[in-house]
């Protein structure tokens, strides 16, 4: 049987309400699948405009055996190109991260502006055309300072995910941004447990106690009034302070109803009430940064969450952003980065201590870690099969949907 009707067999046994069968987790063919189909069909999550926050900056994006530069030009503008030189194919930018007032190849010195275009080559023919050479573009969209790619020559739509996130996201202004901190975690399991992990909050309760005193549990997986299932908990006093929270919210003029993947769409934006009291997403609940960022000029005790498949999720605090990432390594290791951004004229030190800022999603981050491990490794025995979703967990589905129709998709493209 080849790998795709593998793939397709497995896709067949899926059960609407149910985890996946068991290959599609843990089994080479479906990593392989993943990498080099399915996830080169849609848009990913690579970076924020404040990683290459400057002309020159650039940032290499990886899935897989694939390889991509994100840079800076010096127009301000922020593209995206194979990280191959258009000579004999080495590799270019061979650092994760940096700068260059030229991207270089350091086989032959090959040598391409910021904007891709190949300005020198030695010994070419007369008739070599260095117009002809420039350095290979990747599909890219700045959605308010979210960089995502696509690796297909064909990406599909993403006018909608641009509209409903860049709308919100804009009031924290991301290119007046800076990357304090970032840190690369690597999950002993598939990515796509790794994604389901982060989908839900019904294993945080007991899982995640610092997160949970700041955060909450609401709007991740438990219900909120406005979308229907507010009967998962009964907490009328939590939706008061909705309520009450949303009169502020209008005042500051960054109230917006909840956006759940709406019409088949990858992407889902909700502003949330932090918990105890709490003015920022941090291991105490008090500011980790002094700078606040975009329209704050004092604490306001919210989190704007933005969640979008396959691979990210970002909340927006008023004095930082957290953004994270995942891509897939092998089918049993997934590469989790995670950023702190602040306000560019934030000082270390002064108005920010990088342990303190990081705490709480490092804690997080681990304990995830683990549960993912965990969920893996039960998943990779013969006695697995797959299991029915709590009504917690209907954002876990969500994820699983849509890797589910995206696939089918991706095969059919194939056939």
């Amino acid at each position: 049987m080849s790998l795709y009707n593998r793939i397709a067999t497995g896709l067949q046994q899926d059960r609407k309400g149910y985890s996946l069968p068991r290959d599609l987790y843990v089994s080479e063919e479906a990593f392989r699948f993943d990498t080099a189909v399915m996830l080169k069909s849609v848009w990913l999550f690579a970076c924020t405009v404040a990683h290459v926050k400057n002309p020159g900056d650039y940032f290499v994006f990886e899935l897989a055996h694939n390889s991509i530069i994100v840079v800076r030009g010096r127009d301000n503008q922020v593209r995206a190109f194979w990280n191959t030189c258009r000579h004999r194919g080495a590799r270019i930018c061979t650092e994760q991260r940096g700068r260059a007032p030229r991207l270089i190849c350091p086989y032959h010195q090959w040598t391409y502006g910021l904007d891709g275009a190949l300005l020198a080559a030695r010994s070419t023919a007369d008739d070599f055309s260095k117009a002809d050479n420039g350095l290979t573009p990747v599909a890219l969209e700045n959605v308010g300072g979210l960089i995502f790619l696509c690796l297909s020559d064909d990406p599909p739509p993403i006018d909608r995910v641009k509209a409903d996130i860049a709308d919100q996201i804009a009031a924290y202004d991301l290119e007046k941004c800076k990357v304090a901190v970032q840190d690369n975690l690597v999950e002993h399991a598939n990515w796509k447990l790794v994604m389901e992990n982060n989908r839900e909050c019904y294993h945080c309760d007991a899982g995640h106690p610092e997160l949970i005193s700041v955060l909450g549990t609401y709007g991740f997986g438990k219900g909120l009034p406005e979308d229907g299932h507010a009967d998962v908990v009964d907490d009328k006093a939590f939706d008061a302070m909705v309520e009450a929270k949303r009169a502020q919210w209008q005042q500051l003029g960054i109230y917006r109803e909840l956006i759940e993947f709406p019409d088949g769409w990858w992407h889902r934006v909700a502003r949330l009430p932090l918990a105890n009291g709490a003015v920022t997403q941090s291991i105490d609940g008090k500011l980790a940064c002094r700078k606040l960022i975009g329209p704050f000029t004092e604490p306001e005790t919210s989190s704007l969450s933005v969640w979008s498949q396959p691979n990210s999720w970002h909340h927006f605090c008023c004095d930082h952003v957290v953004s994270f990432s995942l891509t897939p390594l092998s089918a049993d290791q997934t590469l989790l980065r995670t950023s702190w951004l602040v306000h560019e004229d934030a000082v270390e030190g002064v108005d920010y201590d990088p342990d303190h800022l990081a705490a709480l999603w490092r804690t997080t981050n681990d304990q995830d870690g683990r549960f993912s491990m965990l969920n893996h490794q039960g998943i990779a025995t013969d006695g697995y099969r797959p299991g029915r979703y709590a009504v917690e967990e209907k954002l876990v589905e969500d994820f699983k949907q849509f890797y589910v129709d995206r696939s089918r998709a991706a095969l059919e493209g194939l056939a």
